[in-house]
């Protein structure tokens, strides 16, 4: 697998992405019908902002593939009763949706929870490694206030008039969120990033050790950065000016919120030694949000702290 698991820390807000990658709105009778059980959709461009909004509901599981490929997540997906939602992408027929994961092979997986994309791995892992990482995304979802699950059984004869299944929320067992980081929340929900990092660096204040808000305003300040963002232009800028930091850091951030850490930390890490001291700064304090965003238990973060402390010292 291609990482230690799911987590939403650095995980961005999905919609935008799509948009960003100028995928046409989905139009009625667009989405292609669903399994028997209907916990396995298959999707395209048009209707992937369908299952985006399901994922507020029920985590969605999305198995990209190719031609010659088969979708081999369905049976482990619909083992676990409804509680998770596959959804089928052949990325070379949907570059909006490759674009949007920034995919760069296949077969992969991913998911949505809350609206926001969770890199999960490449390539094709064993099923109880398939089964470990679902474990995980459950566990993820659930701290995100996402509790609902598809009734497998009444599945059939049970879509809405967009085609959708219906959905029946399991019951709440999350405490609620203290209140500023439910403002925080509710904030990054409407895409009001500068109110999501007015609202975590309050409760920083209110709390220094609130590590939940410091991992918070990392996540919030990279959405900001990235609000209104073209990612193709933002790679052409950083491939255009190799020695600048702004562009740099730039395609950094794009990179983070595709899930591809090491790209991100090996641009900024060779980067550093030809900066200067000011710029030495700047860059460390980035490298230290992506710390934050990912965690500290992703080896990832681990090997790139290794690399940055014997540059500082």
């Amino acid at each position: 697998m291609s990482n230690p698991g799911p987590s939403l820390r650095g995980a961005v807000d999905l919609s935008g992405l799509v948009r960003r990658a100028n995928t046409p709105p989905p139009t009625p009778g667009s989405t292609p019908p669903a399994s028997a059980s209907g916990l396995v959709v298959e999707v395209n461009d048009a209707s992937f902002q369908q299952v985006v909004e399901l994922s507020s509901r029920v985590p969605v599981v999305v198995e990209l593939y190719a031609p010659g490929l088969s979708p081999a997540l369905g049976p482990i997906v619909e083992s676990y009763g409804g509680r998770l939602v596959l959804a089928t992408v052949d990325a070379q027929a949907n570059p909006g949706i490759a674009e949007a994961f920034q995919v760069r092979e296949v077969p992969a997986a991913a998911a949505i929870v809350a609206g926001r994309p969770v890199p999960l791995f490449v390539g094709t892992p064993l099923e109880e490694d398939v089964r470990k990482v679902f474990d995980q995304l459950l566990q993820v979802a659930q701290q995100n206030g996402v509790t609902g699950a598809l009734n497998p059984n009444a599945a059939e004869g049970a879509e809405g008039e967009d085609g959708a299944a219906s959905v029946e929320p399991s019951e709440p067992v999350e405490e609620p969120l203290p209140p500023l980081h439910q403002e925080a929340f509710d904030a990054i929900s409407s895409g009001d990033y500068a109110a999501a990092v007015s609202a975590y660096k309050k409760a920083i204040t209110q709390n220094p050790r609130d590590t939940l808000a410091v991992a918070g305003l990392a996540q919030a300040s990279l959405l900001l950065r990235l609000d209104g963002a073209v990612a193709a232009e933002v790679r052409t800028a950083a491939a255009d000016a190799p020695a600048s930091v702004a562009a740099q850091l730039a395609v950094a951030d794009l990179d983070v919120s595709g899930g591809h850490l090491d790209d991100a930390f090996d641009r900024l890490l060779e980067l550093f030694p030809t900066l200067g001291q000011e710029a030495k700064d700047e860059v460390r304090t980035r490298i230290l949000e992506y710390f934050e965003i990912a965690g500290a238990d992703d080896p990832r973060v681990a090997a790139a702290r290794r690399r940055l402390t014997l540059l500082l010292y």
